[in-house]
């Protein structure tokens, strides 16, 4: 059984304080609540928002995006001229994704891009500012092979759900995902290029920086 990170009553509070989202976000969020789809929430976009910003990043590339949430908020970080680019494997995700960044406006600075997202991150020659990890967390492994090359020195690796809803503290876990995080996690950590952070943020949020 799946356990909560962050103490639910410090969460309540920190959900309070979070100012009303616009109709377009408000909408996302009642789907994924409805449909049981995976989204970071709104506290999280607001990171990912925050540090896009402190970095000036400008081009960014998104491992996995299901219906476009976070790929919304890296959009309105990004500004005019900003390109975030969006991967799926479900054209109806990508459908329902482009829907909503039409509707916000954003839909311009967005490359959708629809199979493999390792794949497609493999394909790519350009460097990123930031690279955000969301895939099947039995692939988190293999993204550690494709990153660094792909990412300007002094941009952002950051990776969702790097403590699995508290089961990186099993001793011996048998599920292959929770397997998968904690080599993710301990991998990444001992990389030199990266100087790497874990935000106990909602389900954690490794943030790491190229050095």
């Amino acid at each position: 059984m799946s356990e909560v990170v962050v103490n639910p009553a410090i969460e309540n509070y920190m959900d309070s304080l979070l100012p009303e989202r616009d109709p377009v976000l408000q909408e996302m969020e009642e789907q994924a609540r409805k449909r049981d789809i995976p989204i970071v929430g709104p506290a999280v976009g607001r990171l990912l928002y925050q540090y896009a910003r402190i970095i000036n990043a400008k081009n960014v590339f998104e491992l996995g995006s299901a219906i476009g949430y976070s790929t919304l908020w890296w959009a309105r970080a990004l500004g005019d001229g900003g390109r975030v680019y969006y991967t799926d494997g479900d054209p109806k995700n990508a459908a329902e994704a482009r829907g909503y960044l039409e509707r916000a406006g954003v839909a311009d600075r967005v490359q959708m891009e629809i199979g493999d997202a390792l794949e497609l991150l493999s394909e790519q020659k350009q460097e990123f500012d930031i690279i955000f990890n969301d895939v099947d967390k039995e692939d988190y492994p293999r993204v550690l092979h494709l990153v660094s090359s792909r990412l300007r020195r002094g941009g952002l690796f950051i990776t969702d759900n790097t403590l699995w809803y508290a089961r990186v503290i099993q001793k011996e876990p048998k599920e292959a995902s929770t397997r998968a995080v904690l080599e993710f996690n301990q991998r990444l950590y001992h990389m030199q290029e990266f100087f790497t952070t874990i935000v106990p943020l909602r389900d954690g949020l490794a943030v790491a920086l190229k050095v």
